[in-house]
């Protein structure tokens, strides 16, 4: 088996690396090629171009920012995508749309390829630590043969059934994350306001029947005000679109989650894009120059 691995961000990088400490014969190219040295070092194959990554690889690992990205590296609208994909199986592992999902392996299926959707839940650190949970869609021959490659990145992966389960799946996983991470800042923001004792307040949520791997580590960035990114808030704030997008066409009201993309995104319009989504409680700050319902109740008093 022998597989190609584009996109080495946040997320990318470390999942390939888990790729190669597992064994895998593992081919690398990077629109940004100094990304790949640390690859290179672990005994993966550079390819000099796309091309050349798919013309050595069986598989073809997919991690890239969105759509457009995935688009322009696959050429989907040029004369040679037929012949750079006929005969591979593509693993989409990035987030996007279900829409665009079923899109784009209608078009690789047309054109000889095969396609995998396989979206994973998780940060930089379970990346690292090749604890990602991870979904899986897609034709059962397709996915039986993919999934002993991509079990070293992933604790377990589940079978969502046919394109687009996976992705419809991870954007419900992560309607809870992104919802829980914003009610957690909300509150660590109205508790330092009240003069609340910030590490104390993280020791009780901590031991309490709320507590979550989650909330542990994104209270301890709040406390320190450590913001380095394990999910950028970018990145959460275009899944955050997505998620509300996705219970719009379904019809099913989610006023939570309309507020937490919009929050997201004046937090990713502020120039806070590239911090940690927990750095979204700095948004709240720019709620402060709007008048207070006390202060509205005192004016309407005063007249």
């Amino acid at each position: 088996m022998t597989a190609g691995f584009v996109g080495l961000g946040t997320m990318g990088l470390p999942m390939a690396l888990n790729l190669l400490r597992a064994g895998k014969r593992l081919t690398v190219w990077n629109r940004t090629p100094e990304k790949c040295a640390a690859l290179l070092e672990h005994g993966a194959q550079p390819a000099a171009s796309f091309d050349g990554l798919c013309r050595q690889s069986e598989f073809v690992l997919l991690m890239l920012l969105d759509e457009t990205a995935i688009d322009a590296v696959l050429g989907r609208n040029m004369p040679a995508f037929r012949a750079r994909v006929a005969g591979r199986v593509f693993v989409h592992l990035g987030t996007t749309s279900p829409e665009y999902s079923q899109g784009l392996e209608r078009d690789l299926l047309a054109c000889g390829a095969r396609y995998v959707e396989a979206p994973v839940s998780g940060s930089r650190i379970p990346a690292e630590q090749g604890r990602l949970v991870g979904m899986v869609s897609g034709a059962t021959d397709a996915v039986e043969e993919a999934l002993p490659l991509l079990e070293p990145m992933c604790t377990q992966w589940f079978r969502c059934g046919a394109v687009p389960g996976a992705l419809r799946m991870k954007l419900a996983v992560n309607h809870y994350l992104i919802a829980t991470v914003a009610a957690l800042c909300e509150t660590v923001h109205v508790a330092r306001a009240c003069g609340i004792d910030l590490a104390l307040l993280r020791g009780i949520l901590d031991v309490g029947p709320m507590a979550s791997e989650v909330s542990r580590t994104k209270l301890d960035k709040l406390v320190r005000e450590d913001f380095s990114a394990q999910a950028a808030v970018r990145d959460v704030a275009t899944i955050a679109e997505l998620v509300a997008g996705q219970a719009m066409r379904a019809d099913a009201p989610a006023p939570l989650m309309r507020a937490c993309a919009a929050l997201y995104r004046r937090a990713h319009d502020a120039g806070l894009g590239d911090l940690d989504m927990a750095a979204v409680v700095r948004a709240f700050g720019f709620f402060e120059a709007m008048p207070s319902r006390r202060t509205v109740d005192a004016e309407q008093e005063t007249r």
